[in-house]
């Protein structure tokens, strides 16, 4: 059965530093766009960033893409089957479960969450408090 695991998040103190892992089982992530997502209780998932297939970042156009921007990058390593997030200079407003997922391209927004991303983790937490 595919799955998509996220690992490495936790308790970081404001400025610190987090690098999220996001791996599957069941299917490779080589052919696909995988995103990462954020969720704070009582709101919707926002997208933070996504890679193509290709190895190319992008990032959406909502809300926290500037409050993301020259913090967080996203990469990829194929041979290892696994998408990154690199967090940098973390701050409260960062806290949230993270979540990846797979899409068949990157998006600049989200329309319709259930139809273009279809694998999901079952989320990290990460928590940036001093």
């Amino acid at each position: 059965q595919p799955q998509l695991m996220e690992s490495g998040g936790g308790s970081v103190q404001p400025g610190g530093s987090l690098r999220l892992s996001c791996s599957s089982s069941g299917f490779t992530l080589d052919d696909y766009a995988v995103a990462w997502f954020r969720q704070v209780p009582g709101k919707e998932r926002e997208g933070v960033l996504c890679i193509t297939s290709r190895g190319n970042g992008t990032a959406y156009a909502n809300s926290i893409a500037d409050s993301v921007k020259g913090r967080f990058t996203i990469s990829r390593d194929n041979n290892k089957n696994a998408v990154y997030l690199q967090m940098n200079s973390l701050k409260p407003d960062d806290t949230a479960v993270y979540y990846c997922a797979t899409s068949s391209k990157c998006r600049q927004t989200v329309r319709d969450i259930d139809y273009e991303y279809f694998y999901w983790g079952q989320g990290t937490q990460v928590t940036v408090s001093a």
